[in-house]
């Protein structure tokens, strides 16, 4: 039984580690922010630019409603596991959700440019981008923390998915009159990685000497040539032993371009008059088609049920503690062994499209300052959010603009801001959408949300 918790408390653990990055949002109202073109394509810079290679935007950062803090506690003055025995389940459980959820967005520019020219602003990026989304129910987690007991725990809903890939985006923006600007970016695509697990059907049933189970579970994988690892074990009653082969892990896999595909971002602003601005943009609508799918699954419904336990406590007979035990564990792992069920070809998968709404409001007493309201949405099925973010945004010089928010979003509350520097010919800004508080020592956040935005950039009329 220890082996099947400790694999549920790391799939806990990699909840609450992993990190997340997004476009930031912060700066959708920041004069003088260079890469207000990637929240919507409409908006252009009074400047040309070149990015410093790798360094002209970094983004990373997390959005999860499960916290490394929600499964770290402090046991007498060190750092202890949920699993440990002076953890109590009240004390775990009330932080752990229905539907743990993170979202991770990963983006970085590894060169850009930006110009005026052909009757508007015109952009160019090579990005390198990697997201991933991951649910796991909270029956999972308190299965883990319980243990044995006489039971019924539904595991079902447990999904993750990511995908890597490079991307050329090449856009546009121009003036259509004194009011209205609009913008539209093309991406090519190059897609290096995907893979999508689910378990679509879950439930286990754990009495005082014996327990039931069945799964329905299927992982696919679009990742040049791979292969899956195989093992071997001996199943069935004494005497009627047969072999099962099942998918332990991937082995020889070879990293490259496996996909290609289309995307497009389309933007526009409207100004009413010297006051309010409205804006809205649809980003990253296409897809990627992959050149393999490589799939394992239990093939429709598995069950797995046992007997009796007759525990004994002579370790020395066939039923002692200790055999049963291993029984009972090897019982469970059974459910998750997936078939090998080779390269079923080609497939497509739609991107992660985000919507962005903005309206802007700049008073007459001083209109070095805004006031705006943004709303971001991500499409994403099981792992779409969205974030209300109201700001307040200043560029009271020529070299120096300013944004501090406070958004209300899927996954609770935070606060944002931005810090731009541009002198002649030189750029750098620093910015948080979720600002990050207390960091682990690995450098996570311990809420469970956080985001670090920079980039150095050159600037030249």
């Amino acid at each position: 039984m220890k082996n099947y918790r400790s694999f549920l408390a790391v799939a806990a653990l990699g909840m609450a580690s992993a990190a997340s990055a997004q476009n930031l949002n912060s700066g959708y109202f920041t004069e003088g922010y260079l890469y207000r073109h990637d929240l919507n394509p409409a908006f252009a810079n009074e400047q040309n630019y070149i990015a410093m290679p790798a360094l002209g935007n970094f983004n990373v950062g997390i959005n999860s409603n499960l916290g490394v803090d929600d499964v770290l506690f402090n046991v007498n003055g060190r750092t202890a596991l949920f699993l440990n025995p002076n953890v109590s389940a009240s004390e775990f459980l009330s932080g752990i959700n229905d539907k743990n959820k993170i979202n991770e967005n990963l983006k970085i520019q590894i060169l850009g440019t930006g110009f005026k020219g052909f009757g508007g602003y015109n952009t160019i990026e090579i990005n390198a981008r990697q997201s991933l989304g991951v649910q796991v129910p909270g029956s999972i987690l308190r299965l883990a923390k319980d243990g044995v007991q006489n039971q019924t725990y539904d595991i079902s809903d447990l999904h993750a998915s990511a995908v890597g890939y490079a991307e050329l985006a090449l856009g546009h923006s121009r003036q259509i009159n004194e009011n209205l600007r609009v913008g539209a970016k093309l991406k090519v695509l190059l897609g290096i990685a995907n893979v999508d697990a689910e378990v679509t059907k879950g439930q286990i049933t754990l009495g005082e000497d014996s327990w039931t189970g069945v799964t329905n579970a299927k992982l696919q994988a679009s990742i040049k040539d791979l292969k899956f690892e195989m093992e071997e074990k001996e199943r069935g009653a004494e005497g009627e032993e047969t072999t099962h082969r099942y998918v332990s892990g991937i082995d020889d896999s070879s990293w490259g371009i496996n996909g290609f595909g289309l995307a497009v971002d389309l933007g526009a602003e409207y100004k009413l008059d010297d006051n309010w601005k409205f804006s809205a943009a649809l980003l990253d609508l296409g897809y990627i088609g992959w050149n393999t799918n490589f799939v394992a699954s239990t093939n429709g419904d598995k069950q797995v049920s046992t007997g009796d336990y007759k525990f004994n406590l002579d370790d020395d007979e066939a039923h002692s503690f200790e055999n049963e035990m291993d029984r009972l564990t090897e019982g469970l792992a059974a459910l998750y062994e997936l078939d090998d069920n080779g390269d079923a070809g080609s497939r497509s998968k739609a991107l992660a499209a985000t919507m962005n709404l903005g309206v802007e409001y700049t008073p007459d007493f001083y209109n070095k300052m805004s006031f705006g309201l943004m709303n971001s949405t991500r499409f994403a099925g099981k792992y779409s959010y969205t974030d209300f973010r109201l700001s307040a945004n200043v560029a009271p010089c020529k070299i120096f603009s300013a944004s501090a928010n406070f958004s209300v979003n899927t996954y609770g509350t935070s606060m944002g801001w931005l810090l731009n520097l541009h002198p002649t010919g030189f750029n750098l800004f620093l910015g948080m959408d979720h600002t990050l508080g207390k960091i682990a020592k690995q450098g996570v956040p311990l809420s469970g949300r956080g985001s670090v935005s920079l980039g150095i950039n050159f600037p030249f009329n």
